[in-house]
């Protein structure tokens, strides 16, 4: 039986560690939330009857902190942690002394553990609404940042395509009256080759930018995914490359443009084989639910940076070395994916790799 003077000593030790969690929350830091965690499971600890003989753990999906070791079959009590009504971790007080028993805490102590438990849910939830307001503030500047630059790549590749028509014209048509004279007919070849490389850059900003005539149709995007590894095929042989197809249906029918729809599964297979290893494989899944077609390209390359991953979809980037990307092909592929108000993301493999998964309406 505890005396008026040991329960006062108790209720003292109680507030002072209530107080000193909301201090230690007030100045929490959200990128080192463990260091937060520590300090709180050690005030706990010091508002325990038996502060010498009992452990704290907190454990939550942002982090844990423990103030020693605790075995399970020792007497504990704990209360979750609730973020969003959800449990998404707990606090666990444990005696840690053989003969120990579940009487040996006091009530107060539940309600202690409670109470910081609900500090703490409080904190987390704080935590994931600031964290949701900033990536949702980064995909907005983003989407603004690339409307201006559609609109001024869409004005840029309408001026450069009216000349380079005529470039390529005359240039054919002069290599046509020049037929004798072996060395300007190997100029002109020049001419027209890097002509012919330039429209199709400048088709790749009209599809980036969304300018392309789209023609929508019913599809199956079936059909366009096993005539785009057919056509494929000696490119993953070159590169030493293999390739697997998950399809979980024959019929994936979608309203689309079929050559926009060819050119999304070029550039992702594309891409997924350049970055390959030897003996890499390349698997292509396509499957489908009430409302969405979902085509999923996984590689078994090194994947991408935290910084890569926010920025793939940008035009003109490339983590390709010069000369040998334009920094367009993901662009484009996220411009006609938008043009068909679907959604592209891309994480990393678990194991190794990357993953871009296409969602598109029916």
């Amino acid at each position: 039986m505890m005396s008026n003077k040991s329960e006062l000593k108790e209720r003292i030790k109680e507030l002072t560690c209530l107080y000193e969690v909301s201090s230690i929350i007030v100045n929490a830091d959200s990128e080192q939330l463990e260091h937060t965690f520590r300090a709180i499971a050690f005030s706990l600890k010091k508002a325990f009857q038996l502060p010498e003989m009992t452990e704290i753990d907190i454990d939550t999906q942002f982090g844990t902190a423990s103030t020693g070791a605790s075995a399970s079959k020792n007497a504990s009590i704990f209360s979750s942690i609730l973020i969003f009504n959800e449990p998404k971790g707990k606090i666990v007080a444990t005696i840690v002394s053989p003969n120990s028993i579940f009487d040996d805490f006091l009530n107060e102590e539940q309600l202690l553990l409670d109470n910081v438990a609900l500090k703490i849910g409080s904190l987390l939830e704080r935590i994931e609404i600031k964290n949701s307001e900033l990536s949702m503030k980064r995909q907005m500047e983003r989407a603004d940042r690339l409307t201006i630059l559609g609109e001024l790549t869409a004005g840029i590749a309408h001026e450069l395509n009216t000349p380079l028509a005529n470039i390529l014209g005359f240039a054919e048509l002069l290599q046509s009256k020049l037929e004798q004279d072996p060395q300007s007919v190997s100029d002109l070849d020049k001419i027209i080759t890097n002509a012919i490389f330039s429209r199709e850059v400048v088709k790749k900003l009209m599809f980036f930018a969304c300018e392309m005539p789209q023609e929508m149709k019913p599809v199956n995007l079936v059909s366009i995914i096993k005539e785009s590894i057919k056509l494929l095929e000696p490119t993953f042989r070159k590169n030493d490359v293999k390739y697997l197809v998950k399809i979980d249906d024959e019929t994936l029918i979608l309203r689309a443009d079929t050559v926009q729809m060819t050119q999304i599964i070029f550039n992702l297979l594309m891409n997924a084989i350049y970055f390959s290893p030897k003996k890499g494989l390349v698997t292509i899944e396509a499957a489908q639910n009430d409302k969405n077609i979902i085509l999923k390209i996984t590689d078994e390359g090194e994947g991408l940076s935290e910084d890569n991953l926010q920025k793939v979809f940008q035009p003109f980037y490339t983590t390709k070395p010069v000369g040998e990307g334009s920094g367009l092909g993901l662009s484009v592929v996220h411009g006609i994916v938008l043009s068909h108000k679907g959604m592209i993301t891309v994480q990393n493999n678990i194991k190794k790799g990357a993953i871009f998964e296409v969602q598109l309406p029916k």
